[in-house]
């Protein structure tokens, strides 16, 4: 529990009934570390209205345009100093500019943009006041993945030779009644981010692998499905990747895999040791030397990095995991502090790994290089 102030925290999107912006709350409160205090909670009056007086936002800091809000609010004494943006995909880089240029620090939903050039814009864009950008990549927030991009850091696995992720769901088996009422934005590749479940959580596995085996992608070779008849997006992806330096890996992300909810796994081999992460079981990382019986880490255990809220024993999950990253990125702002987080470069690498992946469908499951 920070002894600071909170930051005055403004969100755009995020309004009733919207599951992200519920989250994007939870996590900013759980620490202490923010307080809402404004928003353009939707695009229409009278749902940014009523979502705002729920939350209990003052009349006058309760808008329904975030450009409006970004003038009003960065000329006030008491303006907001962080804003979230939880709007879908394709509304993400005109809010974040809007506030980087007025100075205010941003946390954004992934992926970044609608489209790579749309994200390499943003990138361009020169913050005031020296704002600062936060990529909201979940999983990067839990002990034992930080754990295993730090036992990776150290040499504890020897050379990296392979790196295995999967993000598999099973949600769009079937098309939903948005799909097909035309309503779905995540099935609309002009709002989705280009793709469908590579870019819902294909990037989030990807940026999952990155971050703990710190390798660089050189190329890929993607087979991306629509299994669903009529699907205007991938729903299934398997692709192969090369790392610089020689390293191989294999990402599968798929929302039509029955019998998975919200299944994870990471898995990470080097020539001495391995590592398995699964999000089923997050309090848990197995690490095996060659040779070696398997050991079981848990938080807060023996041989872990001492990281999490409570005792070990007492299991953390996904919204711990978002509330880190609130944290941490609270502490980047009091004192300029250098933490593990997803910033907007990782955002634009997210991009361009969206848009390699469809090119390499596009053509056969050809090798691409990263974009």
């Amino acid at each position: 529990m920070t002894t600071n102030r909170p930051l005055r925290l403004g969100m755009i999107g995020g309004g009733t009934g919207a599951f992200m912006g519920y989250v994007h709350r939870i996590a900013a409160r759980l620490d202490g570390n923010y307080e809402l205090v404004a928003g353009a909670l939707s695009s229409r009056p009278d749902v940014a209205q009523s979502s705002g007086r729920a939350l209990g936002l003052a009349d006058d800091r309760i808008y329904s345009d975030f450009t409006e809000m970004a003038r009003a609010e960065s000329t006030r004494p008491d303006g907001v100093e962080v804003v979230a943006i939880v709007t879908p995909n394709h509304m993400h880089v005109a809010p974040a500019r809007a506030f980087l240029q007025a100075g205010i620090h941003v946390i954004c939903d992934k992926p970044l943009a609608g489209s790579l050039a749309e994200a390499e814009e943003l990138a361009a864009v020169t913050p005031a006041n020296g704002a600062r950008f936060l990529l909201t990549h979940t999983y990067t927030g839990y002990p034992l993945v930080r754990l295993a991009r730090d036992m990776v850091a150290r040499g504890d696995l020897g050379t990296i030779r392979m790196v295995q992720v999967e993000y598999a769901q099973d949600w769009l088996t079937v098309e939903t009644p948005d799909e097909q009422a035309g309503t779905a934005w995540r099935a609309d590749p002009a709002k989705s981010g280009g793709g469908g479940a590579i870019a819902d959580i294909g990037t989030h596995a990807y940026n999952l692998a990155r971050f703990v085996s710190g390798l660089q992608l050189h190329s890929l070779s993607a087979d991306l499905d629509s299994f669903v008849p009529g699907r205007r997006v991938d729903d299934n992806a398997h692709i192969m990747l090369r790392f610089q330096g020689g390293a191989k890996g294999m990402l599968w992300a798929s929302q039509v895999a029955v019998g998975n909810e919200n299944s994870i796994r990471l898995r990470v081999f080097g020539d001495k040791a391995s590592l398995d992460w699964q999000h089923t079981q997050p309090n848990e990382l197995t690490f095996t030397r060659f040779g070696e019986a398997r050991q079981i880490i848990t938080r807060n255990g023996a041989g872990s990095n001492g990281m999490g809220r409570i005792p070990s024993g007492h299991p953390e999950g996904y919204l711990e995991a978002f509330a880190t990253l609130y944290d941490d990125f609270a502490a980047v702002i009091r004192t300029g502090a250098d933490r593990p987080l997803p910033t907007l470069a990782d955002g634009v690498e997210g991009m361009r790994f969206i848009t390699s992946a469809l090119a390499s469908a596009q053509n056969d499951a050809r090798w691409q290089p990263l974009v």
